[in-house]
């Protein structure tokens, strides 16, 4: 009992000395941010607009995800029914958009990412005159967008006589009649995935190829003074763990452009919704409820869910090509 009563005296004792310590802690710190107040101005600008632009859109979604909103009336709280009914009663997205969204990014994501590096990788090896020219012929099509894709692949994809791809293969004998490209169920996501592939060439190639361009040349010296042999071992041992930033960059971004990928099977088809939703996307999804329906509270559910699985996805790649010093 004597033990416990000094204790507790100690205690009384030592309290004004810790709130006294803390008094000083918060007193340095007030004193060191405010010596650093010149540089607050440097990152104003991006600070407000990115709290502004992003923090303050992100916090909203998440509050109206749990509200009925149709614009009009205002937002009432629903709780988690727009989440129960995405899950269980939504047909469209259970039977459709998830699952082609799925195959979409599954094909699309890894491919166009493996594609990036290997297309950086040979254009690095070739001499620095040519080099410029072949980046920006891969590059460019990353800029054209919708513009290519009336005049290049809607005419090219067609699915009459007169379309050139059809044009092609019935002058070869390869097919008896024209083949639906873009307008039948069976063809209209792989048209959407080779398209895709062939535009997504973009932030992301140029990471890697400046990621390649600058690993120091030194360390393939010592490789091969180790026993590297060969241009793949050099890749796999040297190239890669030597440009992690910059492929976990292009990574990101294609899970980005991938997920955010939607309008391209209205385009190609020329339908929406797309013919017998074989190319109806979670984005699809989102704009045939926000801006067709009104129905905001559950649109803002379904961005609300799709951001979840960018966010999963982006996890996977940090845990793949990020290290403790980058989080």
């Amino acid at each position: 009992m004597w033990i416990s009563m000094l204790k507790t005296e100690a205690d009384k004792l030592r309290a004004p000395h810790d709130y006294g310590n803390g008094m000083q802690k918060a007193v340095r710190t007030a004193k060191l941010l405010w010596s650093y107040r010149l540089s607050y101005l440097f990152i104003a600008p991006f600070m407000i607009c990115f709290i502004l632009f992003i923090m303050v859109p992100v916090a909203a979604a998440f509050l109206l995800s749990f509200t009925q909103f149709n614009s009009l009336e205002p937002p009432r709280f629903v709780g988690w029914d727009n989440f129960r009914y995405m899950l269980s009663q939504d047909l469209l997205f259970i039977k459709y958009a998830l699952p082609n969204t799925f195959k979409f990014a599954v094909a699309v994501g890894p491919g166009g990412y493996i594609a990036s590096f290997v297309l950086a990788w040979l254009i690095s090896i070739l001499p620095n005159a040519t080099r410029k020219w072949f980046a920006l012929a891969i590059y460019t099509p990353s800029l054209t967008g919708g513009l290519i894709m009336a005049i290049v692949w809607v005419p090219l994809l067609s699915g009459d006589r007169i379309g050139y791809l059809n044009s092609y293969l019935l002058s070869f004998g390869l097919i008896n009649e024209p083949v639906l490209w873009v307008t039948s169920k069976e063809y209209l996501m792989n048209s959407m995935i080779f398209v895709t592939l062939w535009s997504s060439m973009g932030i992301g190639f140029l990471a890697m190829l400046a990621g390649i361009l600058n690993v120091n040349q030194e360390l393939y010296e010592a490789g091969r003074l180790d026993g590297i042999k060969s241009r793949l071992e050099e890749i796999w041992y040297i190239t890669i763990p030597s440009m992690k930033p910059q492929m976990l960059f292009g990574a990101v971004m294609a899970i980005v452009g991938t997920f955010n990928a939607g309008g391209i099977g209205s385009q190609l088809s020329g339908m929406n919704p797309t013919p017998q939703y074989s190319g109806h996307l979670v984005v699809n999804h989102i704009n045939d409820y926000g801006f067709i329906r009104l129905e905001l509270g559950y649109a803002t559910a379904l961005s609300v869910f799709l951001l979840l699985l960018m966010y999963v996805a982006n996890k996977f790649c940090w845990g793949i090509f990020g290290s403790k010093e980058d989080e």
